[in-house]
């Protein structure tokens, strides 16, 4: 079979068609899709509020204003707003319900260090006063609350707090105010962090507060190790919350599990309980992986906590509490930590001390039990574990199987300190101490086999279609 000449005419064509479609596969290609808990119908850019990312300019009237226009979505999709690459310098905002924040590639918000950017806000009801002095604190770099379906996200952008400004006051007690936090949450719920960087915090990074139904993944967290009090996820008075799949170097502890001060937290009686912590690495030479408290006076209930890597930190999971407290912790679960260069792989402290007032009931005494570690594995420690109650209120129920610890060249020459303590142990070495007796459990310590409502909520697969993407 033979085929006639072809024209000039079906060539043009066949490359109009070719052309159309490798445009149409750009445009497949360029659309941006991530997860969220909600996906917007209606979707702006910074730079169509009057934003300049030029680092110099103040856009914080922006970033308020843009919020303020799109709350009117709330109620028709919700609204994304979206922050293009550049460094967008800004004080606090607010963000509204049914709302994203997406930060693009290369797109960097510069916390303000013109400390009048920064509203004067109450202090937290559960604490009675601000964590650095008493009286008022700051309002948050992003900030938000009474909230219902809230997403702050991107492509890893980055939000920078320029912390160095607040550090330096805060070391030279110049300060009349509590700092600001990066990201504070609260009375909400349904809300996501994600996929974002977070550098510099003046203080605490992310603060989700009297809130429920939260996910924080995929955040990648850094201070310099000796800026002070740089918490890197602090869930407070929080109910049903996943915190998986974060990179953590901090100032203080990496993730520090609160729920309220002394005679003000009893008195608002907030727990934080369905708490999952998972896949985390922490680098924290001076504080704790995880600490739960001390400000636990709240309560912290049914924390869930495994596949974790720490490097060059002080402790793993460690419980802080003190006389005055109050409340509990109890029900946590710990498995499958992998450790380097510790110094301690068990910290249990009972007199960590540091009240809001006076005001406090010494006699409120914290209840700590059923506290389980399994599968745990430490190179290179100082000491294996310092375990210390309350006199008169031991911390019961503690159960430790299947951890293996190879010391440092230098170790301490007591491995376990353990007063006002109670459980059991199963193959563990270094040998526990006494009130830590090795009862050889066939299956080890406990973790709870059923699945938390946090861990069924479905994210949905959302676009910023390609037309809209900025250049």
């Amino acid at each position: 079979m033979e085929f006639g000449p072809v024209s000039k005419t079906s060539n043009v064509v066949a490359l109009g068609f070719l052309i159309l479609g490798l445009l149409s596969l750009q445009r497949v290609e360029c659309d941006i899709k991530f997860r969220a808990i909600s996906c917007r119908k209606h979707i702006t850019f910074l730079t169509e509020f009057g934003g300049k990312g030029d680092g110099i300019t103040s856009n914080t009237a922006v970033f308020q204003n843009a919020t303020a226009q799109l709350s009117k979505f709330g109620s028709d999709g919700g609204a994304m707003l979206v922050v293009p690459p550049g460094r967008w310098l800004t004080g606090s905002f607010n963000l509204t319900n049914n709302f994203t924040l997406f930060l693009q590639k290369g797109a960097i918000i510069l916390g303000s260090q013109d400390i009048s950017e920064y509203p004067l806000i109450e202090p937290l009801k559960s604490y009675g006063r601000g964590r650095d002095t008493p009286g008022g604190r700051y309002a948050s770099l992003v900030f938000g609350t009474n909230l219902t379906d809230v997403v702050i996200t991107g492509e890893n952008g980055t939000i920078d707090g320029q912390g160095a400004y607040w550090w330096d006051k805060f070391h030279a007690k110049e300060l009349n105010f509590t700092r600001p936090y990066l990201i504070e949450i609260m009375y909400s719920n349904q809300v996501q962090i994600s996929n974002l960087t977070l550098l510099n915090s003046p203080s605490w990074v992310v603060h989700p507060i009297y809130s429920s139904d939260v996910i924080i993944q995929f955040l990648t967290i850094i201070a310099p190790v000796d800026s002070p009090n740089t918490d890197g996820i602090d869930p407070d008075s929080c109910t049903n919350i996943k915190i998986e799949d974060c990179f953590i170097v901090s100032g203080d502890d990496c993730i520090a599990v609160k729920s309220g001060w002394d005679e003000y937290g009893i008195a608002v009686g907030m727990p934080t309980n369905h708490l999952i912590i998972r896949r985390l690495t922490c680098i924290s030479p001076d504080s704790a992986v995880i600490a739960l408290g001390s400000e636990m006076s709240g309560g912290i209930k049914d924390v869930r906590v495994e596949d974790i890597t720490a490097i060059n930190s002080e402790s793993g999971v460690r419980i802080k509490s003190a006389p005055g407290r109050g409340a509990y912790v109890k029900d946590i679960y710990v498995r499958r930590m992998t450790m380097n260069t510790m110094k301690y792989v068990f910290w249990m402290t009972g007199s960590y001390g540091s009240h809001p007032d006076e005001g406090y009931n010494p006699k409120a005494l914290p209840e700590v039990k059923n506290v389980n570690f399994r599968d745990i594995v430490a190179h290179n420690v100082t000491m294996s574990a310092n375990l210390a109650g309350i006199k008169d209120d031991p911390y019961t129920g503690i159960c430790v199987s299947n951890v293996t610890i190879s010391l440092s060249p230098n170790p301490k020459k007591v491995q376990w300190n353990c007063t006002d303590i109670g459980g059991i142990t199963s193959n563990v070495s270094p040998q526990p101490c006494d009130l830590l007796p090795d009862k050889h459990l066939e299956s080890g310590c406990d973790f709870p086999t059923d699945v938390l409502p946090i861990d069924n909520v479905q994210l949905n697969t959302c676009k910023l279609p390609s037309q809209q993407v900025s250049n």
